[in-house]
């Protein structure tokens, strides 16, 4: 049985509210930001982190994993590697103590020409990161996004067995930006996935990866761009992920007991968009 989990900061609420909401839903834990509000790494630590985690065992949650995403480009731009993967380990030294196995992240728009300079100091990040991981028993899991399923699968491949590097799946990113194939790409990540987010959504037309995250991530926006004519995020079963055949291909693949955890990044009313997810991934 797949579990059900909940990112916290999807409810937009106090942080224990958030918690007492996603208690309230029966779902099996939570994922949670490090990298910034009340849980950043900075702030959950002693006491503080001592008192959280009661909380999450009142409410019966368990950490499905960590979210190290720090915005921005990622491992992209080289003077800013040296500070964020610093801040990263501490992330994953808190996800340790958290008892969970997973930290994820965004790297950073992937290149597909192995050969290119982003693309091994991406790769370099990784090795550094990966390895560090392990030695606190965690997988950096990349999240899905920007570059389609067969060249984040070359890229892993290219780190190398035992990298700590693995997958958080997210299909209605694939679906939004590149149009994937959902249960071909799980297919081809498969020995990679430790995590995924349940998300739906739709791309409205082709969209360059490259000038999406770049908007993501701070740029000027083109002039007339509006990121609502390419891509649009739905409540879950409302969107292009076929999530019966997701699931089953999940499962035929190996990720049976894994999380389902649940991400809302917009709509008026996420507590109840995310209630509605749960029963729906119930149901299935």
């Amino acid at each position: 049985m797949f579990k059900i989990g909940v990112m916290l900061e999807s409810f937009r609420l106090p942080l224990q509210e958030s918690i007492q909401a996603a208690g309230d839903l029966e779902v099996d834990g939570i994922q949670l930001y490090a990298t910034g509000g009340e849980t950043h790494f900075s702030k959950l630590q002693g006491s503080f982190l001592k008192d959280f985690c009661k909380r999450l065992a009142d409410a019966r949650l368990e950490v499905a994993a960590v979210c190290g995403d720090f915005g921005g480009h990622g491992f992209t731009i080289a003077s800013e590697n040296v500070k964020r993967i610093d801040d990263s380990k501490r992330v994953i030294e808190l996800a340790g103590k958290l008892n969970s196995k997973v930290v994820t992240t965004h790297i950073g728009v992937l290149p597909h020409d192995p050969t290119h300079p982003r693309y091994q100091l991406m790769s370099k990040a990784c090795k550094e990161l990966g390895l560090f991981a392990v030695e606190h028993g965690i997988t950096l899991a990349i999240e899905t996004g920007p570059e389609p399923a067969n060249v984040l699968r070359k890229f892993l491949d290219d780190l190398g067995p035992d990298s700590g590097v693995g997958v958080n799946f997210d299909p209605a990113n694939l679906v939004m930006v590149c149009r994937e194939d959902i249960p071909k790409a799980v297919e081809i990540l498969a020995p990679y996935i430790v995590h995924t987010h349940a998300k739906d959504g739709k791309n409205l037309q082709p969209v360059d990866p490259e000038i999406l995250y770049g908007i993501f991530a701070g740029d000027p926006k083109p002039e007339g761009y509006k990121i609502g004519d390419y891509i649009l995020e739905t409540p879950l079963g409302e969107g292009d992920v076929p999530f019966p055949a997701y699931l089953d291909a999940l499962r035929k693949h190996g990720f049976n007991d894994g999380y389902l955890t649940i991400e809302r990044e917009v709509g008026e009313n996420p507590r109840h968009d995310i209630a509605i997810a749960v029963k729906y991934l119930k149901r299935l």
